[in-house]
């Protein structure tokens, strides 16, 4: 009877553990969804955004022209008329595109015609010399095409909302190329009276401004792939060199390419043996080198910028790659090897010994195939870092423009875009940057399991 009574007082009480420990568990996972929930909704706005004409808006909308069916159709039809190129759009000499723009007003005699102008801005920004749009593409005169006597719009004054009932008129109008030279972009302005408010347009405006008596669009031909990806295709397009009139972003990310797979290589190979001598060899200072690394590691880097600089200088290293690659501070990825290493028996290594096998040997034969969890984890960290490096490259490639890294370069053209700067460009960029962390997180991530090195030895 008393077993049985301690039989059931042991039952309840793993019961209870289980509960608890379910509990916490679901605690957890309610915890980790809400994180993860946050993390992506914030990506998700800042993708948004990045797709957007204007990425400053405010307030901050998920639902924009860039997404919408309606808008998809006008870019497409757009850009199918001005260039036979529905998925880039363009205007081919030759070709003309019928825009239609609706006005409303709150009564018939406020609401005149509107002015259609092509703006003097050139077809590239990488040549200064290329044609002005405007000098051959005309627009046409307006044609009115119908009239709606009870409409509903809203008129909108900075953050303010009002409902509105009025009239609207429908213009129809033609935009010729009488050139020689195809446009990839076509600017056009619409400007109004005060009062009356674009309300339906072809494609929707790129801004409204000066209390909306002026419409602007960034390009009336651009079709869906560059309307909906515009912030990105300009980032790669416009962004060119002033003297080879190569594309700066693809000149950016080669670089950083460069720079990151070189200084993973020579940090790899600094971490491997410092990380093997540490973890088995035993001479003098030995301790004393392992605590200067602790220590090295409470030291900002910004506090040996510029001794860093003033050696870098007087080699004459600045302005080039190099600069950057050989400023390899390793400390953290050698302790993350002397910790790997000094978890593998020491069998193994005695086992090789006795074959004849020399500490070079033991280290690439034996140690570096069972440490691939540990190289991909300073893969990863390693390419992050040197990729996404940012105060170092901005200190030393200070020209040319060709020469600087992603990062460097995305805050150039905030530079170059005036003090609002452009940044939807800036965001477009910065979400290209991620692609290829992305990519190396997902090659080396397969290895990111434990490596069973107990199974080699035999006992």
């Amino acid at each position: 009877m008393v077993n049985e009574k301690v039989a059931g007082a042991l039952n309840a009480l793993g019961q209870a553990d289980t509960r608890r420990f379910l509990a916490r568990m679901a605690w957890l996972y309610l915890f980790l969804l809400v994180l993860a929930t946050v993390t992506l909704g914030v990506f998700c706005v800042a993708f948004v955004a990045s797709l957007k004409e204007d990425a400053l808006t405010n307030p901050t909308e998920l639902s924009i022209n860039q997404l919408q069916p309606s808008s998809w159709k006008g870019a497409w039809s757009l850009g199918n008329a001005g260039a036979d190129d529905a998925w880039f759009g363009g205007l081919a000499p030759g070709r003309e595109v019928v825009f239609e723009v609706t006005y409303a007003n709150q009564s018939l005699e406020q609401l005149v015609e509107p002015v259609v102008k092509i703006p003097k801005r050139r077809s590239s920004i990488a040549q200064p010399s290329a044609p002005e749009v405007s000098a051959q593409v005309a627009v046409g005169s307006l044609q009115l095409l119908r009239e709606n006597a009870q409409v509903l719009y809203d008129e909108v004054s900075g953050t303010k909302v009002t409902p509105r009932q009025g009239v609207s008129r429908t213009w129809r109008f033609t935009l010729h190329h009488r050139g020689a030279t195809p446009f990839d972009q076509v600017p056009m302005v619409i400007e109004v009276p005060k009062g009356q408010v674009l309300i339906e347009s072809t494609l929707p405006a790129s801004r409204i401004e000066r209390r909306g008596r002026v419409a602007s669009w960034r390009n009336v031909v651009p079709g869906l792939l560059t309307y909906v990806f515009g912030n990105y295709v300009r980032v790669i397009d416009d962004a060119r060199s002033l003297t080879t009139g190569d594309s700066l972003f693809m000149s950016w990310t080669f670089n950083s390419f460069f720079i990151a797979v070189f200084k993973v290589v020579l940090t790899l190979i600094i971490a491997c043996l410092g990380g093997y001598a540490l973890a088995r060899f035993q001479f003098p200072g030995s301790r004393l080198i392992f605590y200067t690394m602790l220590f090295s590691m409470m030291v900002p880097g910004q506090v040996l910028f510029i001794s860093n600089y003033l050696v870098f200088r007087d080699i004459g290293l600045l302005n080039t790659p190099w600069a950057v690659i050989t400023a390899v501070v390793a400390s953290a990825q050698v302790l993350i090897m002397k910790q790997f290493f000094e978890g593998i028996p020491r069998e193994i290594e005695e086992a090789a010994i006795v074959d004849g096998a020399n500490p070079f040997t033991i280290l690439t034969t034996i140690f570096l195939p069972l440490s691939r969890p540990a190289l991909a984890s300073v893969t990863i960290l390693g390419f992050q870092g040197a990729w996404n490096d940012f105060f170092w490259p901005l200190v030393v490639l200070t020209s040319p423009a060709e020469s600087y890294t992603l990062p460097v370069g995305l805050l150039s053209l905030r530079n170059v875009y005036g003090i609002a700067g452009d940044w939807g460009m800036i965001l477009a960029g910065s979400f290209l940057s991620t692609i290829p962390v992305l990519l190396i997180f997902i090659f080396f991530q397969r290895y990111f399991v434990e490596n069973d090195t107990s199974s080699a030895v035999k006992g």
